[in-house]
Order: C-alpha cells, then sequence, then structure tokens
C-alpha cells in the first residue's frame, strides 16, 4: 500500500515540477511515455519522420497545458487524446480540407477475419500507413479510437457520410492490400 501512494506522490510531484516547467521532469515525463505515445503517432502518418513531427507537437501542448491535467485522473489518456488531436491537425494541414463524399455508403467486412491474425503487428501498421491521410485518419479514430462518425465530422469539419464514406474505402483498401501484398504473396 506505501508503495501505491509513493508513486501517486511521485507523479503528481512530477506534474507540479512540469508545471514550474522544470527541465528533469519534462525530460522524465517524455522519456517515461515516449512509446506509448509514438504508437498513437505512427497509425495516424505516413512515416516514422511525420510521426516525430507529431509526437513532439504534441509534447509541446502538452507542457503548455500540463497545469489543466486533472490530478487523479489517467496521465496517459490525457496525453493521448492530445496526441490523437495533434494528429487530426496535422492531418488538417496537410489535406487542406480535401474530402470525398458518397451519397450512399455500405458498409462492407473483411470476409476472411483469421488473414489478420495472421499478419504481425508491423505487417498491420504497413498496411494501415499505406491507406491515404483521409482514409487513415478516419479509419484510426473510428476503429482505434473509438470516436462515433459524428464525433469525427465534428473534428475533421467533414460531415458524417463522408466519414461512413472514407472508413468503408479504408477498410476495402486495407482488405485488398492484405490479400495482396501478404495473404496471396504468402507473406
Amino acid at each position: 500500500m506505501e508503495i501505491a501512494l509513493n508513486l501517486k506522490n511521485q507523479e503528481k510531484d512530477l506534474i507540479q515540477a512540469c508545471v514550474r516547467k522544470e527541465r528533469w521532469a519534462q525530460k522524465s515525463l517524455y522519456e517515461d511515455y515516449y512509446g506509448t505515445l509514438m504508437g498513437v503517432c505512427l497509425r495516424y502518418s505516413n512515416n516514422r519522420e511525420d510521426a516525430l513531427d507529431i509526437l513532439h507537437d504534441g509534447f509541446i501542448k502538452i507542457f503548455k497545458h500540463i497545469e489543466k491535467y486533472q490530478p487523479g485522473t489517467s496521465i496517459v489518456a490525457w496525453m493521448r487524446r492530445i496526441m490523437v488531436n495533434t494528429a487530426i491537425d496535422f492531418y488538417r494541414k496537410a489535406v487542406r480540407r480535401r474530402t470525398e463524399d458518397l451519397d450512399k455508403v455500405y458498409d462492407k467486412q473483411i470476409s476472411d477475419a483469421d488473414a489478420i491474425s495472421a499478419l504481425s503487428e508491423k505487417e498491420v501498421l504497413e498496411a494501415v500507413r499505406s491507406l491515404t491521410p483521409s482514409y487513415r485518419t478516419v479509419f484510426n479514430m473510428y476503429v482505434i479510437e473509438g470516436y462515433s462518425h459524428r464525433e469525427i465530422a465534428e473534428k475533421l469539419e467533414i460531415t458524417e457520410s463522408t466519414s461512413r464514406s472514407n472508413l468503408v474505402k479504408a477498410r476495402m483498401k486495407l482488405k485488398h492490400i492484405i490479400q495482396t501484398r501478404f495473404i496471396e504473396h504468402g507473406k
């Protein structure tokens, strides 16, 4: 029990030091959560360089707004939300509000669910990264982050039908990529 209290106190002290802009605390927070948050950034980016840009922009926002963090809540969840929003901002700049819209969208599923389980995490990430930024962003927000189409539409400033359309197209493209690149060619 004493260990748990010490860890909570350590996190509280670390956050307070970050609020005071102490470099050692910022460095510690960055190093402690680099891997977790880089994983989030990689899902939204075309390549590692873009992911690093998103990560660094996200940490700048984290340090700028660290006083808004509510002690007692999950610091990881709070920082993850900032990273997702930073990735969305990065996406907006890159796409410049270019969207694709369909009047009707029909949801299609990948028929061979076992195909994905045969792939490594790296191969799945590679397939997701090969999607266009608009497809990849909607796919990540809906499938990975759990946003609704309404929330995605608000955050990306697109229509709900565009969000649905991009998700369907992303799934179809992923199915094609997985079938041709990994399954048919024997990985």
